[in-house]
């Protein structure tokens, strides 16, 4: 059976939650070649703007990487956040302790949005202060920056908390501090609104909870070359339903490879489906 390389990197990463041996044997059983190698995984990376979108924190994710080619592969699926767009375009790194300024790839300068005049005027805090609407608040959050700001907007919400509209702007940005988050609400229309806007717990979330399953599957079978150190929580996340679903059987895994392609549902509804049909 000939597959496509979207199924082929699907497959390929559940294939790598099972044992070395079993994974061979169960990949000549369904005809899927055997997988390729770091190099060739990364010119994969080239192909990645064929990805249809993805939730805001997995840019965030790559982001962190700090790694300036990386960072103009993914720069299309940044949107409309003009916060993120405004960052990468300085060189601010997201990486954990890291400071120095990356360099700016060249698709990447002249890119960052026009400074917001209420910032020129009032500065972070005031500006974000004065947003008395969606597109001001916006503007003047595209302004937060680096850890410093986030620090500097926390300091300013527990002195007085930020408007309404600002805290919806910032609660919807995927680099925005947790605890900051989960001060700005709570309420169920809050977290509604942030999960709409891709911002998830972590990569467990995204590979139980998000479908199709072929797609999210294509992109964690990138992380180990985009998001290494958040793979694999997705990995932890779903190991057991491979092993306890799956396992060696061939036959759950030829079931598999021949329903990813058209399957809508999540990750874990298509190895338990499978499983079950087996």
């Amino acid at each position: 059976m000939r597959y496509s390389d979207t199924v082929r990197q699907a497959v390929d990463f559940l294939l790598g939650l099972t044992d070395e041996d079993a994974a061979a044997r169960i990949r000549t059983r369904i005809g899927l070649p055997a997988p390729d190698g770091p190099e060739a995984a990364r010119r994969r990376i080239d192909r990645v703007w064929n990805w249809p979108p993805v939730p805001a924190s997995v840019v965030l994710w790559v982001l962190e990487q700090d790694d300036p080619d990386l960072n103009a592969v993914v720069w299309r699926f940044v949107g409309a956040d003009i916060g993120l767009r405004r960052a990468m375009a300085r060189g601010v790194p997201f990486g954990p302790g890291r400071t120095k300024p990356l360099r700016v790839p060249s698709a990447l300068r002249g890119q960052e949005p026009e400074i917001p005049e209420s910032y020129v005027r009032h500065g972070l805090v005031g500006a974000l202060r004065e947003a008395g609407s969606m597109p001001t608040a916006r503007a003047a959050g595209s302004m937060v920056l680096t850890r410093d700001d986030w620090s500097a907007v926390s300091e300013a919400d527990g002195e007085r908390p930020l408007p309404g509209y600002t805290r919806w702007v910032l609660s919807v940005r995927p680099d925005c501090p947790p605890a900051l988050r989960a001060r700005f609400g709570s309420h169920p229309k809050f977290t509604h609104r942030v999960r709409q806007a891709g911002v998830l717990d972590g990569a467990a979330a995204y590979a139980t909870a998000y479908g199709p399953a072929v797609r999210v599957l294509e992109v964690l079978s990138m992380g180990h070359a985009m998001f290494p150190a958040r793979v694999r929580d997705a990995e932890h996340a779903l190991r057991p339903l491979v092993r306890d679903h799956l396992g060696e059987r061939e036959e759950a895994w030829a079931v598999l490879a021949q329903l990813i392609e058209t399957f809508h549902g999540t990750t874990p509804e298509l190895v338990t489906t499978a499983g079950a049909i087996a």
